[in-house]
């Protein structure tokens, strides 16, 4: 995948967020599937861009650069300001793709750098990125509206090419991408209980 599509996400989802704004919508609450707030959950994906975005940065390829939060902790490193309300969230999700989308664009193919999941180029990040972009959106989304969500099938195809290969060609792109990332289940398969994405280099 490749910048735009993180561009392209992060505009979505925001757009949809700005939609719901915070006096109206409980963002307290659990997102679907979830022990996060949908807050906490827009939050966790803020983080991750944040972190890849410094992964293909740095090109480091032992570990994730050793950044944490205030609190030392390094599952969550940024907050936003309540104060701000959605409009101040949905600006800084849009600011954070756009440090990733800026690094996939300006490293080369050939870059690498470290995940869990294995050694990966600018385009598995840029995966990776759409993919926690597009599947919490769902997890906030359905929570805020009680019911499911639409996904961009555009970029649900696009994170399935390239992070799930091997994926049953059941179902809509979106049906497919919940069920690989452990969310629903899919016509003929039972609903996984874990889950793992492949975003080495291929």
């Amino acid at each position: 995948m490749d910048p735009d599509d993180v561009r392209h996400a992060a505009q979505w989802f925001a757009t949809e967020l700005r939609a719901r704004p915070d006096d109206e919508f409980d963002y307290d609450q659990n997102a679907r599937g979830l022990d996060w707030s949908c807050w906490t959950t827009a939050e966790h994906v803020l983080d991750d861009l944040l972190a890849y975005a410094l992964q293909v940065a740095g090109r480091v390829e032992e570990d994730y650069l050793p950044v944490v939060g205030n609190d030392g902790r390094s599952d969550i490193v940024l907050r936003v300001d309540r104060a701000s309300g959605v409009t101040g969230l949905a600006a800084s999700l849009e600011a954070m793709a756009e440090l990733l989308a800026a690094q996939v664009q300006v490293r080369p193919r050939t870059a690498r750098a470290w995940h869990p999941d294995g050694v990966s180029d600018p385009g598995g990040f840029a995966a990776m990125g759409v993919c926690e972009i597009v599947v919490h959106a769902w997890d906030v989304l359905s929570a805020l509206d009680d019911e499911v969500a639409d996904l961009p099938e555009d970029l649900c195809e696009g994170v399935l090419v390239r992070l799930f290969p091997g994926t049953p060609e059941v179902g809509t792109f979106q049906d497919r991408l919940l069920w690989q990332t452990g969310r629903e289940e899919l016509a003929g398969y039972g609903r996984l209980s874990t889950w793992r994405w492949d975003p080495t280099v291929r």
